[in-house]
């Protein structure tokens, strides 16, 4: 998982940073092990068939509560402890209604990015990748949310893409590159992989 976190009402069993789950599960590894099968599981089920379509912060926290719902009883609730990752701080939760207001306000805008020549297309997809990770709005699942989303919103908008083919390493040091505004290498990554 890897978050620093304030230390207030973290979600976790006392003494650890293994968050409280459905499954009392109070081992990290194992956590996570249950995590990514269920959560991979519930994300192929969202893409072959969304529950929503709105392109809203509404449809971003619904696709959160639909991957994470079996494992937290907070799944789809937007954090309320600030965190911070690999030394990039995000949005901090008293500011995540106005800035998910006008992050997704701008894209409804923007027509979903429908229509968009492809190189302006790639652009507008990695400044959203870029706004939505710093908003950072869960306690944990932001990445598998935001692909989730990403993946939805691209073939929306007549393309697509797959982020199990991409470089994982590659993305992750795209992302905190981006994080420091330099988004030459997602740039890339996303040029490379959407078709």
């Amino acid at each position: 998982m890897g978050y620093s976190i304030d230390p207030i009402s973290d979600n976790c069993y006392p003494g650890t940073s293994v968050l409280i789950n459905k499954f009392d599960i109070r081992d990290e590894a194992k956590l996570n092990e249950v995590e990514s099968v269920l959560v991979s599981a519930r994300n192929a089920e969202w893409l072959s068939e969304p529950k929503k379509e709105t392109f809203d912060f509404a449809h971003y926290k619904a696709i959160h509560h639909f991957l994470f719902s079996d494992l937290y009883d907070w799944a789809g609730q937007v954090r309320t402890v600030n965190i911070s990752k690999k030394g990039t701080r995000f949005t901090l939760a008293e500011n995540f209604e106005r800035q998910a207001e006008l992050i997704f306000k701008r894209l409804k805008e923007c027509d979903y990015f429908k229509g968009l020549p492809r190189d302006e297309f790639v652009d507008e997809v990695v400044d959203f990748y870029c706004v939505t990770n710093e908003l950072h709005p869960f306690r944990e699942g932001n990445g598998r949310t935001q692909r989730a989303f990403l993946t939805q919103l691209i073939r929306n908008a007549g393309y697509d893409i797959n982020f199990a083919d991409m470089d994982t390493e590659l993305l992750m040091i795209a992302t905190i590159q981006s994080a420091q505004g330099i988004t030459d290498l997602l740039k890339q990554v996303f040029s490379e992989n959407i078709v």
